[in-house]
């Protein structure tokens, strides 16, 4: 691995919003992380001779398994589905400022259903279910920063 295919790994974290990258091969450990202020690259220095990078895929996180919960007053179990955002943004829970939200707590929803939007360096994105259900709750504000990984819904499953 050279200083280009570093380059092009930051690159690629850049234009996709990953916060966090790993790779190792052929005795090579590879981690960038991004914080709010600047990319930190740490690795352990192991040469391989004739060692290239292969192109690397964005990251995008794992659905959030669905856990039992049990339902509020009572020993009946609910299954909830998490839904967590999949870049570093702004959170916005309508399209257009003054106009209805895309879901409330107790709207039923389909599976790729417009959830949220998630502003990432000027560019909207589109954050859909995954799940058919109910929402049971919204952890984040509207134009509130978020994290990747972070949590944005909880769905009860249908």
């Amino acid at each position: 691995m050279n200083l280009d295919d570093v380059r092009e790994i930051l690159a690629l974290m850049r234009e996709n919003g990953i916060s966090e990258f790993e790779i190792e091969r052929e005795g090579l450990k590879l981690r960038l992380r991004k914080d709010s202020a600047a990319p930190t690259v740490a690795s352990v220095p192991v040469v391989v001779a004739g060692m290239h990078a292969a192109p690397v895929a964005p990251l995008a996180p794992a659905p959030e398994p669905v856990v039992p919960a049990l339902a509020a007053g009572s020993d009946t179990e609910v299954e909830l589905a998490v839904v967590k955002s999949p870049i570093v943004g702004t959170f916005y829970r309508s399209p257009e400022p003054g106009t209805a939200s895309f879901v409330e707590i107790g709207t039923t929803v389909k599976k790729g259903q417009v959830l949220c939007i998630i502003e990432a360096m000027k560019l909207m994105n589109e954050i859909d279910s995954e799940y058919d259900g109910e929402i049971v709750n919204i952890y984040v504000e509207n134009g509130q920063p978020v994290q990747y990984g972070e949590r944005l819904f909880a769905i009860r499953t249908a």
